[in-house]
Order: structure tokens, then sequence, then C-alpha cells
């Protein structure tokens, strides 16, 4: 996983408000001067971070090889949060699923199975996906 540190850009991208997927209306009225992504998708900036992700364990969440998520370290893991997790000295991005006394990764994949955590593991939840930032294929 390319582990990307957030940065301020100088060069701040325009935003335009109100753009409909519906009957088109003129834009240029809801201009506004520029967008910083990072106040949009970052909520606690020493603890956040982006990582690109390679591999496709997660295509049923609509996670796909190369898309960039944020990750938040401060946040508490709790069942059905998808997440970055250490286990055995390798990361990997799953959901975590809570089951009686159980805690399992669970891939949105069905050609990989999930993984149980047992006592055996060296195993740390890193952090917490809060957004992903797809590319559209084809533009």
């Amino acid at each position: 996983m390319d582990i990307l540190t957030p940065k301020t850009h100088k060069d701040k991208v325009p935003l335009v408000e109100g753009i409909r997927a519906g009957f088109p209306s003129p834009a240029e009225d809801y201009v506004e001067p520029t967008l910083d992504l990072n106040r949009y998708v970052i909520k606690n900036p020493a603890s956040t971070f982006y990582a690109r992700i390679t591999g496709d364990s997660m295509v049923g969440d609509d996670i796909h090889d190369g898309d960039i998520v944020v990750i938040d370290k401060s946040l508490e893991p709790g069942d059905g949060n998808i997440a970055v997790c250490f286990i055995d000295g390798e990361f990997t991005l799953k959901r975590i699923k809570v089951e009686k006394e159980r805690l399992l990764l669970m891939p949105a994949n069905p050609k990989f199975k999930p993984i149980e955590i047992t006592e055996e593991n060296h195993f740390v939840v890193w952090g917490i996906v809060t957004y992903i930032i797809k590319e559209l294929k084809g533009t």
C-alpha cells in the first residue's frame, strides 16, 4: 500500500455547486473560487492518511485496484467498519465483523475467504476508511 501524507496545494481547483444529474442548468452562478478537497474529507488532520489500494478483495464494496482511500487512525473500530488492518506483518483492507467471541476480517469478493483473528495473530486495526476516491475509467 502506498501511503501518501496529506499535503496542502497552492493551486486550488474551482468548485462548481449544483450540477444536476437530471435537466441541465447553468453552472456559472454556482462557482466557488476554489476547492480544498482536504477540507471535505479530513476531519482529524494529524491522524488521517491517504492510501492507494492494490488488489480486488473489496470490489463488492466498490473499492477497486488503484482507488485511493482516506484513513482516519483516530476512529474507534467497530462491527461493519471498513478498516486497514495490520496482521502478521502485512496490511490488508477488509470489513470488520464481530461475531460472538470471534473477530473476522471480511472480504467483499467471493474469491477470497474471511480471515479469523486469533490470539496467535499479531493484529492491529490501523485505521478506519472514511472516504473512497475513484478514477472514472475511460475519461
